[in-house]
C-alpha cells in the first residue's frame, strides 16, 4: 500500500509523522492534505534517507540537479556535487545522467544519498537505444517502461515522466516556437512521435506506469515537457494544452493510489508567474507544484540562478511547493561543484523569501533572529545563522584591533553602533 493510500485510510504512518514534525505541524493536518493530493511525502524508499513533505503549508523545498553527460562522465565529480549540495541545504536531488554506466552510476548516488532521489527514465531508454547503434525513434516501447522499473527496484524515490506531452501538441509546436522544444525528455518524445507517427507512450500506456509506480511507491512527477524555454514562448497554446492534458492525468493517478506533483515553467516574465501557479493549482486541483526558477529573463548566461531565484521567489509566494535549482551555468556547461553549491543557496533563498511572503508559520523566526544578532553587533550569530555561514565568513572583514566590532564598511561611522549609542544617552537621561 502507498502511502498514498494509507492516508486515504486515516494511517499516519512514521514518515508522515516524521514530516509532521520536521514541519511543525499536526500530523493529522498533514494527513488530510496527503489524502487530498495536495502534499506528498517522498523519501521513503531507503532507511537512510530522510523522507520530506512537499505541498500546501509545507516549507518550500528544493531540488539540485546533478548528474553526467556523454563529454563528462566522472561519477567522483557527481558525489562531490552530492556531498555538496547537501551541505549546502537541498531538500532533494535528480540524477540526470546520460554518460557512463548509467544503472552504476544511479545505483552508487542511491546508497549515498540521504536525501530523496528523482530521476528521468526516459533518458536511459533513449541512451541506450542509442549507444546500440540505432536511432530515437527505433526505441521499444517495452524500453520505456522497463527503464522505470529498473529505477523503481533501485530505490529512486520520484520519477518525472513527461506523459502530458501528446501527439497533437508535438505536431503543433516543433514550427511555432521562438525556442522549440528545451525539455531533454519531451524533445526525445517529440522526435519519437513525429518520426512513428504514433502517441506518447507514456500517455497511451499511462496505466501501465500507475501499475509499476503503485507497486513501488515512488512519487510520480508529470514533467512539462513543453515547458517554454524563452521569454517570447511563454503560456502559449502549446504549453498550456499540456497542462490540461496533466491535469487530467492528475486525477488518475490519484485515482490509482499514486503520488503525484506537477513540473511546471521555464522561462516566464515575472508579471506572469502569479497567474501561472493559480492555473496550475487550479487544473491540477492543488496537486503539488514543481518549478525550474522561473526564469524571468532570457539576457543573463552565466547569472542564470539570480534570474531564476527571481522568478522562484515570486512562484513561491504564490503557491508553489518545490524549486529546482538552476546554477550560473545554465545554457553554458555542465555545472561544476561549485556550481551547484551557489544554485542550492540561491534557490533556498528564494524558497524562504516565498515562504516568508506568504506567511508560513516559523518562516520569519530565522530572519529575526539574524535581525537580532546584527543589532546586538553578535557577529557570530548573525554569521552562523545565515544561509550560508562560510561564504559570510569569508567575506565579513572586521577592523584590525577594534574593540567594537565595527566592519570595514562604516567603521567608526557604524549606524548600529549610532542607535546604541543614543539609546544608552536616552536611558542616562531618563
Amino acid at each position: 500500500m502507498t502511502e498514498f493510500e494509507r492516508a486515504l485510510k486515516g494511517e499516519i504512518t512514521p514518515a508522515l509523522r516524521s514530516v509532521a514534525d520536521d514541519e511543525r505541524v499536526e500530523p493529522e493536518t498533514l494527513r488530510r492534505l496527503v489524502a487530498e493530493g495536495r502534499a506528498i511525502i517522498t523519501g521513503t524508499a531507503r532507511a537512510h534517507c530522510r523522507p520530506i513533505g512537499i505541498g500546501q503549508g509545507l516549507r518550500t523545498k528544493v531540488n539540485a540537479n546533478i548528474g553526467t553527460s556523454p563529454a563528462h562522465d566522472d561519477l567522483d565529480v557527481e558525489l562531490e556535487k552530492l556531498r555538496v549540495i547537501i551541505d549546502a541545504g537541498a531538500d532533494a536531488v535528480m540524477d540526470l545522467s546520460t554518460g557512463g554506466d548509467l544503472d552504476a552510476i544511479r545505483r552508487t548516488i542511491c546508497a549515498q544519498s540521504t536525501i530523496p532521489l528523482g530521476t528521468v527514465p526516459v533518458y536511459q531508454a533513449i541512451v541506450e537505444t542509442t549507444r546500440s547503434g540505432r536511432d530515437i525513434p527505433d526505441t521499444e516501447t517495452d524500453a520505456f517502461f522497463e527503464v522505470v522499473e529498473r529505477h523503481a527496484r533501485d530505490g529512486v524515490d520520484f520519477m518525472t515522466i513527461h506523459c502530458g506531452l501528446v501527439k497533437r501538441l508535438a505536431e503543433a509546436v516543433a514550427s511555432t516556437r521562438t525556442a522549440g522544444v528545451v525539455s531533454r525528455g519531451g524533445c526525445f518524445l517529440l522526435q519519437w512521435m513525429i518520426a512513428n507517427n504514433r502517441e506518447n507512450p507514456y500517455y497511451e500506456h499511462y496505466d501501465r506506469l500507475l501499475d509499476i509506480a503503485a507497486k513501488h511507491d515512488f512519487a510520480l512527477s508529470l514533467g512539462d515537457g513543453l515547458r517554454p524555454g524563452a521569454i517570447a514562448d511563454a503560456t502559449d497554446l502549446a504549453q498550456m494544452g499540456e497542462l490540461l492534458v496533466i491535469g487530467e492525468l492528475v486525477d488518475r493517478a490519484r485515482a490509482r493510489g499514486v503520488s503525484v506533483f506537477v513540473e511546471g515553467p521555464g522561462h516566464v516574465p515575472l508579471q506572469d508567474i502569479p497567474a501561472h501557479v493559480i492555473m496550475q493549482k487550479r487544473i491540477c486541483k492543488g496537486a503539488p507544484f514543481y518549478v525550474l526558477g522561473p526564469l524571468v529573463t532570457d539576457v543573463a548566461p552565466g547569472y542564470d540562478h539570480i534570474t531564476s531565484a527571481i522568478g522562484g521567489a515570486v512562484a513561491a509566494q504564490h503557491g508553489a511547493d518545490f524549486l529546482c535549482y538552476v546554477t550560473p551555468a545554465e545554457h553554458l556547461r555542465l555545472p561544476s561543484v561549485e556550481d551547484a553549491r551557489v544554485g542550492v543557496i540561491a534557490a533556498r533563498i528564494a524558497a524562504h523569501a516565498g515562504d516568508v511572503a506568504k506567511g508560513l508559520a516559523g518562516a520569519a523566526d530565522w530572519d529575526l533572529a539574524v535581525s537580532r544578532a546584527r543589532a546586538a553587533l553578535d557577529w557570530e550569530g548573525a554569521l552562523s545563522r545565515s544561509v550560508d555561514p562560510a561564504t559570510a565568513r569569508g567575506m565579513f572583514d572586521p577592523i584590525a584591533g577594534d574593540s567594537e566590532k565595527l566592519c570595514s564598511m562604516c567603521g567608526i561611522y557604524c549606524a548600529i553602533r549610532g542607535t546604541q549609542k543614543s539609546r544608552d544617552s536616552r536611558k542616562r537621561q531618563g
